[in-house]
């Protein structure tokens, strides 16, 4: 079995305006689950507050979450492949509403945990939902800027979390009434999406007919499991654990910890997580025009996250005046950004013909395993007085991300040779 690239779009490919309309509905509902990521993190304050909760406890909702997530979205990809990604869409977002109301219900711990256990059950099947209607709906000459579209989205959902949870728990001067607004968000995004069907649907006409079309010519032949044996995917894999994990300290802990490394007032603090997904969506803009020039992805991949690097250890040596410490961490977002279309050029290439599901599923179980194993060792941090270790621990993690993305451009590079010269 070797890599290869994602399936192509149908024939009877649709014009920009029905590929701008699948694009953007994919991209609002894959950062409405980002944005779910975010349910429960920008509130902890409160939480410790009203439930008197350790950062370590609430290291453990993250854990949860992401725990429920990455089985879920492993098995998802499986389902998506066999049922179709439409259905399995509306079912995360259901889950979403049930994991607002949860959480504007919760009077203690366990509340908290029913509302990451749903938001994570709901998170899911994002990925491999939206890439396998992308490459069905989405015709080739645009799946690029279907991807970046993607990337943007989920960086803007998080970038609207806090604003939102915590701009709606100031005004109303309850959390619960944000939560419950929460709610309403992904009710709202379930009715649009269901306006408009039509577009998401990855088992039109089209590409029934391109499928059983690859089934005669034996295109899809092999084990449903095949896939599992490339080394590639699972340094994809890998690429995502430790990526996210940094992301994980940054999302969850930034706030309190340039609080007491810097004294910043929580006001500012606040908002350095939406600075650093705004940065990041400003990377993933320009990055989207530099992979399709860069003939070596890696190394594309490798400068962006070492420059990220650099700014979060800046952050920790007090060399800097609080508030460039905080525009320090924020402008860490544009180097991870920047290298977000490549790690999405990479996975295209690991896939094999059939799989989209299944190896979208799989990869991105890194990125929840990442989160979930990566919060509660940075709540310890946190716990034990060591602030500066989240972005010491960030940048450390994001290098390990680097090696991982290069072994996965010299596979990628030594197997294009090898074709070239067969």
């Amino acid at each position: 079995m070797t890599a290869t690239t994602l399936p192509t779009p149908a024939p009877n490919a649709p014009d920009a305006r029905q590929d701008a309309t699948t694009i953007g509905l994919i991209g609002l509902a894959h950062g409405t689950s980002h944005f779910h990521h975010m349910l429960l993190p920008p509130l902890f304050p409160l939480f410790i507050r009203d439930f008197g909760l350790s950062y370590a406890e609430l290291g453990l909702l993250v854990t949860l979450f992401f725990v429920i997530s990455g089985v879920g979205q492993a098995l998802a990809g499986f389902v998506v492949d066999r049922f179709g990604a439409r259905p399995v869409l509306f079912g995360g977002l259901a889950c979403f509403v049930g994991a607002g109301l949860s959480a504007s219900l919760a009077t203690g711990y366990g509340g908290l945990m029913v509302a990451a256990a749903l938001a994570g059950l709901g998170n899911s099947p994002f990925h491999p939902v939206d890439f396998t209607i992308l490459n069905k709906r989405v015709s080739m000459a645009r799946i690029g800027h279907a991807f970046s579209i993607h990337g943007i989205s989920g960086n803007l959902g998080w970038a609207a979390a806090p604003v939102f949870l915590i701009g709606l728990s100031s005004a109303t001067g309850s959390w619960r009434i944000a939560c419950a607004c929460a709610a309403l968000v992904s009710l709202s995004v379930i009715a649009l999406l269901w306006w408009q069907r039509e577009a998401i649907d990855d088992h039109h006409a089209a590409h029934r007919q391109a499928a059983a079309q690859a089934q005669q010519a034996g295109a899809v032949s092999e084990h449903p499991m095949a896939f599992l044996k490339l080394p590639s995917v699972w340094l994809c894999f890998s690429f995502f654990f430790f990526t996210t994990a940094a992301l994980s300290a940054i999302q969850s802990f930034a706030s309190p910890a340039l609080q007491q490394l810097a004294g910043l007032p929580a006001s500012i603090t606040a908002f350095v997580v939406t600075g650093y997904m705004l940065c990041g969506a400003a990377g993933m803009v320009i990055g989207g025009f530099l992979v399709q020039r860069a003939e070596r992805l890696e190394r594309l991949i490798a400068a962006a996250m070492t420059l990220a690097s650099a700014l979060l250890v800046l952050a920790t040596t007090g060399w800097l005046p609080p508030l460039l410490c905080a525009a320090s961490v924020a402008l860490a977002g544009f180097g991870t950004g920047l290298a977000g279309p490549s790690r999405d050029m990479l996975i295209k290439r690991a896939a094999p013909p059939g799989a989209t599901g299944r190896v979208y599923g799989t990869v991105y179980s890194g990125l929840d395993v990442g989160f979930a194993l990566a919060a509660p060792v940075f709540g310890w941090m946190m716990d034990h007085g060591h602030p500066a270790g989240v972005f010491a621990g960030a940048a450390m993690v994001l290098m390990l991300g680097v090696l991982a993305a290069s072994a996965v451009g010299g596979r990628v590079h030594r197997q294009a040779v090898a074709a070239s010269t067969a």
